[in-house]
């Protein structure tokens, strides 16, 4: 490398050589310990094409499969002219006839000989071209791999602090520490395990006193294993602590006005500790710098599903509890589920849908306008996709239903499309930063053909889902020319916040008194409406996924044609620094949440843009 080693273009990215035949250098150290600084998106580079030298590998056992179908279509050719000269040769005549159909069966019986010859090589190139190129991509996988360990180092004397802290006895144990792990999902790590660490000793180990009375060693276990499995990486951070307590969860999903006790009942304990992943949710009694905030678990769970894994939590109160993370080996390719979507190719991550599903008419019934089925004793809403994408196109009538069914863990969605087209692995390519978050769309890939193909952002398309049932459709910017008499249209307001609870709330005090509202679940959610939608005021929670509401209210007072709408922030926080904070970000009132009890938020609504209309 011809640059310095502190060069600001090369990250610190090295590439060490394991080959235990390298010879060794003439300062006496093997050659296997060399390591070569390489920039960072060099290697991004190399993966990307490694990536793509995979997926166009699967092309070659099409391209012989459709040469085994002309080489029988041949054989039948051959058969054919055999019956011909034998028919030929029963009649009496001219032996011209007889004498052409010989050469055309000679020169056609090399033809399949030679094409026989060329299968058998194009088999072992095929399967040769596989081998390689399966070796190529796993070696390059390798170079971005490194060892689970580099990023637990502090983990151990953490809890000791905390265990400390707290007046609890607990210790550490990881197994796996040698578990190659690519150094993207490393870093995405980091924070998820850390909470959930954090989340065993806080919440899971109980005081020795406690440990002792439970006939338990007065220091508790908290274990870090790690492992490939079936070409994924699994994790289970887990604990022999006091475990969940199932009926205190109940009470607390009730409390919080989540589900009524009676549906409760019916739910299984899988179903009930999805409930922990919600966003604001926490079991914990008292807020302290340690928990209680109720935005860690909902954290790690969008983590794990933005790379495309899952997560799942088991428990046995009074012995532990226990979080599984199943994540991909690397970010640059990713298996994914076709569909087509008026006439063009989109993908879902398969690790992302539920399952797919065909329908016939008589399986679905009809509740105020929506569709439903019903799928293990529930009902699932029906949505056009071409509804929520926005496309004009009609789609297909057909008896068959097809359907992609995508859950946030508590509501699950059935996205009808036109057709299924099959499973694929993608090489995921990033859509340029200049066209800004696109919506509902994570990514693009191409596929084996060249087309082109958009990678759905499911957690976006759930996000947009539920916005648009919440406010009965998503607007659509439409000139409607022609009419001559225009009706004064009641003031529109946007609410974004994450708390369904505090949303409805919001939402149905500023209809009562005849505003407009349109709902998002978060920033982003609230900055993609904002840019295709038109409104007269903002009214924002600070404290929100992907986009916080003062990321928000920044880019609406940077627009050149949003800067000057009028914006609320309305929040649990209450101190003067958040305050502050919101007003210098260009917000126009900062409101506790309770003020919207006391006609506040209403009389600071009509002061910045008068009454509803």
């Amino acid at each position: 490398v011809s640059q310095p080693p502190d060069s600001p273009s090369l990250q610190n990215v090295r590439v060490m050589h394991t080959d235990d035949s390298c010879p060794v250098g003439t300062d006496g150290v093997s050659a296997k310990s060399r390591m070569v600084r390489v920039a960072a998106e060099k290697m991004e580079r190399l993966m990307g094409l490694a990536g793509e030298v995979v997926v166009n590998a699967q092309w070659f056992p099409a391209f012989f499969d459709d040469l085994v179908r002309l080489k029988r279509t041949q054989a039948e050719l051959i058969s054919n002219l055999e019956e011909l000269h034998k028919f030929l040769a029963r009649k009496n005549g001219d032996d011209k006839p007889q004498r052409l159909i010989r050469k055309i069966r000679d020169k056609a019986k090399i033809c399949s000989q030679n094409i026989g010859e060329r299968l058998i090589q194009l088999d072992k190139f095929t399967r040769t071209s596989a081998t390689l190129s399966d070796r190529l991509y796993h070696e390059v996988i390798g170079v971005r791999m490194c060892p689970l360990g580099n990023g637990t180092k502090g983990f151990a004397r953490m809890i000791r602090d905390m265990a400390r802290e707290l007046g609890k006895k607990a210790r550490l144990e990881i197994t796996g520490e040698n578990t190659e792990v690519d150094r993207d999902i490393l870093d995405k790590l980091d924070s998820p395990m850390t909470h959930l660490l954090r989340n065993a000793i806080d919440h899971g180990i109980e005081l020795p006193s406690e440990r002792v009375k439970a006939g338990k060693p007065e220091t508790g276990i908290i274990r870090l294993d790690a492992f490939h499995q079936a070409g994924m990486l699994m994790i289970v951070v887990s604990d022999d602590g006091r475990g969940i307590d199932f009926n205190s969860l109940r009470q607390e999903i009730v409390n919080k006005g989540l589900e009524k006790k009676e549906a409760l009942e019916r739910l299984s304990e899988p179903e009930l500790l999805k409930f922990l992943f919600l966003p604001g949710f926490s079991s914990a009694k008292v807020v302290t710098e340690i928990s209680g905030r109720g935005y860690g678990l909902n954290a790690v769970d969008k983590m794990v599903h933005e790379v495309g894994g899952m997560i799942r939590v088991t428990s046995v109160h009074g012995k532990g509890s226990a979080f599984h993370l199943e994540l991909p080996l690397t970010l640059s390719v990713i298996r994914t589920f076709l569909v087509d979507i008026g006439g063009e190719p989109y993908a879902f991550p398969l690790a992302r849908i539920e399952r797919c599903i065909k329908l016939s008419d008589d399986e679905l019934e009809v509740v105020e306008d929506r569709y439903y089925f019903e799928l293990n004793d529930e009902n699932v809403a029906l949505i056009n996709i071409h509804e929520v994408l926005e496309i004009n196109k009609a789609p297909k009538n057909q008896e068959t239903i097809h359907a992609v069914l995508i859950s946030d863990r508590v509501n699950t969605y059935g996205l009808v499309v036109d057709a299924f087209l099959g499973e694929s692995d993608l090489v995921v390519q990033p859509i340029s930063s200049r066209l800004g978050k696109i919506p509902d769309i994570s990514s693009a890939a191409v596929m084996e053909d060249g087309s082109p193909v958009l990678i759905f952002d499911v957690e976006d398309l759930i996000n947009s889902i539920a916005s648009m049932l919440a406010g009965r459709g998503r607007p659509h910017k439409i000139d409607r020319a022609g009419e001559k008499e225009k009706v004064k249209a009641p003031k529109r307001i946007l609410v974004v916040e994450d708390s369904f609870i505090v949303r409805e709330k919001e939402r149905k005090l500023l209809e009562n008194k005849g505003y407009e509202v349109e709902v998002a679940v978060d920033g982003m959610d609230g900055w993609n409406l904002l840019r295709i939608a038109s409104f007269d005021m903002v009214l924002t929670d600070i404290d929100m996924p992907r986009m916080n509401g003062f990321e928000l209210i920044r880019k609406i007072k940077s627009h050149d044609e949003l800067k000057s709408l009028p914006v609320i922030i309305v929040s649990y926080k209450m101190n003067e620094e958040d305050r502050l904070k919101g007003l210098e970000a260009g917000a126009d009132y900062y409101l506790h949440k309770t003020d919207f009890d006391d006609n506040l938020l209403i009389d600071a609504v009509i002061d910045l843009i008068g009454e509803a209309g």
